[in-house]
C-alpha cells in the first residue's frame, strides 16, 4: 500500500538530504529538530487508461449527458487543450491529452461532425512550437488537423475574441470567438495542482488580456489565503474564474469537461532516487546519485540545461472524469488531494525551499531569475492550505545559482522587466500602476507573442504579481548559492551556503529558530493545521 506522507524530525541517525538547486542538487545536513515534510508515496494508475477514458466520456459527472449524446451532424464543435506548462516534467508518451483526443475524435466522425477544430489554450503564454504540438497530441492527431484545425490561441486577434459580458464584480469576460460560437466546447485538462481546471481552464486558458487583468493582479493575488485552495473565499483568483465561468454557461456556451489527474512519479528511473526518501536508498540508487551529481558537477550549464529539458515522467492516470465543469473538477480534487495532501502541525519560522529546474514557463527554455522569483514564493510557498508553513515575518531559504540570463526568443519582454522595472522598484503595486499598461499593449511585444514563440509582453508582471504574497508574508528571503547581483536585482540576499543564511535568518527570527524542510519535487500540499 502506498504510504502518506508524513513530517520527519532531524535527529543524530537522518542522513543527509536531497535539495534541489536548479539543474542540480546537493546532500544537505539540516539541524537537529528541523522538520522535513515528506510526499506521499505515488498512488497506483488505472490499469486501462483507455477504458477509463471511454467509461468517462460515456457516463459524464453532473448534469451532462454522455458525449456521443451531445454530437451530431453539421454542429460546430471546438476541443481545447491544456499547453505545454503541465505537466512538469513532460509526461511520457503517449501523452494523456492524446489518449482523449483519439476517443473524442473518433466520437464526433462516427457522429458525422465536420467541422472540428482542436485549439491549444495558451492564454498569453509562449506558442507551442509544431514539434511540442506533435508529441502532445499525437502523430495521428496533428497530421489530420495542422495546421488549419489545431492551433494555438491568439489572446492578441481581436477578430478572433468574443467579449460575452461582466460578471456581478464587474470583471469583463472575453474569450476565443471559435470557442464560444461552438455548439460544443471539450476541454481537456490536466490538473497537476489544485489551481488547476474547474473554470480556470476555459475561462483563462482561452482569455486574452483584457479578462486576465481582472485576476492576474496584485489585489488579487494579495488577497488570495492560497492558490492551491480553491474553496471559496479561500482562493481569489479562483474565485474570479468560477464567476467568469458560471456567465459563460448561462450565455449558452455548453462545456463538457473532461479532467484528468497523475500520481507522483515525478523521475524516470535513472533519476528514480529522487522519487524516494534518502534512508531508504538502495545501493544502486546511491550510486546514481553520485554519478548524477558528479556528472552535473562538471558539465557546462548548456549541457546541465538540456539534460533536464529532456527529462519525461512516468507519471501513472490515476483519475478521468468528464461531464459538468464543476461536477467534474469536485471529483478531480479528490484524487489530487489523495495524492498530494500532508499533514502538517504549526508554522516555522524558516522555511527551506529547494527549487529544481522546472517551472509552467521554460519548458524548452531558461529559467530565468524572474521565474524562479515566481517558483519559490509564487508556487513551492504556495503549496499549502489553511496556512503558510512559515509564520508571518519568517524567513524563506531558497536554494538556486539565480544565473543572470534569459532565452532571447521565449522571454523578451522579461529582460526589459528585470533590467528596467526591477532596477527601480521591486514593489508590486507600484510595478503594476507606473508599468504593467505599457508592456501588455507595446505592439512589439504583441507582435513576438502573435508570431514568433515569446510570452505575451505583460507576462512577467503576472510572475512578479504570483510571488507577491509569499514575498509580503515573509520577513526576509534569502538564497544559497545565488549570483549576488541577480538576487538583489530581486530585492532578496544571497548567501554562499546554508550555515551563512541560518546566520542571516538570525537577524529576523532569532538564535534558535524552528526550520521546516519541504522536500520537493514530488508535488505535495501541506494541510497546515
Amino acid at each position: 500500500m502506498p504510504r502518506p506522507g508524513f513530517v520527519l524530525e532531524v535527529d543524530e541517525r537522518t542522513p543527509p538530504l536531497l535539495v534541489h538547486e536548479g539543474e542540480g542538487f546537493r546532500m544537505q545536513r539540516f539541524p537537529l529538530g528541523t522538520r522535513v515534510v515528506y510526499p506521499p508515496d505515488a498512488l497506483p494508475g488505472i490499469r486501462d487508461v483507455n477504458g477509463a477514458i471511454r467509461h468517462a466520456l460515456l457516463h459524464p459527472t453532473g448534469s451532462s449527458r454522455p458525449l456521443p449524446d451531445l454530437l451530431k451532424a453539421g454542429m460546430k464543435l471546438t476541443i481545447a487543450v491544456d499547453d505545454i506548462s503541465i505537466p512538469l516534467p513532460p509526461m511520457m508518451r503517449p501523452d494523456i491529452r492524446q489518449r482523449i483526443l483519439e476517443q473524442v475524435i473518433e466520437l464526433a466522425a462516427r457522429k458525422g461532425v465536420e467541422d472540428v477544430q482542436i485549439v491549444v489554450a495558451t492564454a498569453l503564454h509562449r506558442r507551442m512550437t509544431a514539434d511540442e504540438i506533435r508529441r502532445m497530441v499525437g502523430e495521428r492527431v496533428f497530421r489530420s488537423f495542422w495546421p488549419e484545425g489545431l492551433y494555438n490561441f491568439d489572446g492578441e486577434d481581436k477578430d478572433e475574441l468574443t467579449f460575452i459580458g461582466t460578471t456581478d464584480k464587474h470583471e469583463d469576460v472575453e474569450i476565443s470567438k471559435r470557442a464560444a460560437g461552438s455548439d460544443l466546447l471539450v476541454y481537456i485538462n490536466v490538473n497537476l495542482v489544485a489551481m488547476d481546471g474547474g473554470h480556470k481552464s476555459v475561462a483563462i486558458g482561452l482569455a486574452g488580456y483584457r479578462s486576465l487583468k481582472h485576476h492576474h493582479n496584485v489585489e488579487t493575488m494579495m488577497h488570495s489565503r492560497s492558490y492551491m485552495d480553491p474553496r471559496p473565499g479561500h482562493s481569489a483568483i479562483a474565485d474570479s474564474a468560477t464567476r467568469m465561468g458560471r456567465l459563460l454557461a448561462a450565455s449558452g456556451l455548453t462545456i463538457f469537461q473532461i479532467e484528468t489527474t497523475l500520481n507522483a512519479e515525478t523521475f524516470p528511473k535513472n533519476l528514480g532516487f529522487l522519487n524516494r526518501r534518502e534512508w531508504e536508498w538502495s545501493a544502486y540508487d546511491q550510486g546514481l546519485m553520485m554519478a548524477a551529481r558528479k556528472a552535473n558537477q562538471i558539465a557546462p550549464p548548456r549541457a546541465r540545461r538540456e539534460f533536464f529539458r529532456r527529462v519525461e515522467a512516468p507519471y501513472k492516470v490515476t483519475g478521468i472524469n468528464a461531464g459538468e465543469v464543476e461536477a467534474v473538477h469536485e471529483r478531480t480534487l479528490e484524487n489530487l488531494h489523495r495524492q498530494q495532501l500532508v499533514e502538517v502541525r504549526g508554522q516555522s519560522d524558516v522555511l527551506v525551499l529547494g527549487l529544481p529546474y522546472v517551472s509552467p514557463y521554460n519548458v524548452n527554455s531558461i529559467m530565468n531569475p524572474i521565474l524562479v522569483h515566481c517558483l519559490g514564493l509564487g508556487y513551492l510557498f504556495n503549496m499549502y492550505r489553511n496556512m503558510p508553513l512559515v509564520k508571518p515575518g519568517g524567513v524563506v531559504i531558497m536554494y538556486h545559482p539565480v544565473p543572470w540570463e534569459f532565452h532571447q526568443i521565449h522571454h523578451p519582454s522579461y529582460i526589459d522587466f528585470f533590467e528596467e522595472v526591477l532596477a527601480e522598484t521591486t514593489d508590486p503595486s507600484t510595478i503594476e500602476s507606473k508599468y504593467e499598461e505599457r508592456y501588455a499593449t507595446d505592439p512589439w511585444y504583441t507582435h513576438l507573442y502573435r508570431t514568433s514563440h515569446a510570452y505575451h509582453g505583460v507576462h512577467p508582471f503576472y510572475m512578479w504579481y504570483w510571488g507577491a504574497h509569499g514575498r509580503d508574508h515573509a520577513g526576509d528571503v534569502i538564497f544559497v548559492g545565488g549570483e549576488p547581483k541577480s538576487v538583489a536585482r530581486l530585492g532578496y540576499r544571497a548567501a554562499g551556503s546554508f550555515r551563512d543564511a541560518l546566520e542571516m535568518a538570525k537577524d529576523t527570527v532569532g538564535s534558535s529558530p524552528s526550520i521546516t524542510y519541504f522536500h520537493a519535487p514530488p508535488i505535495m500540499i501541506a494541510d497546515v493545521v
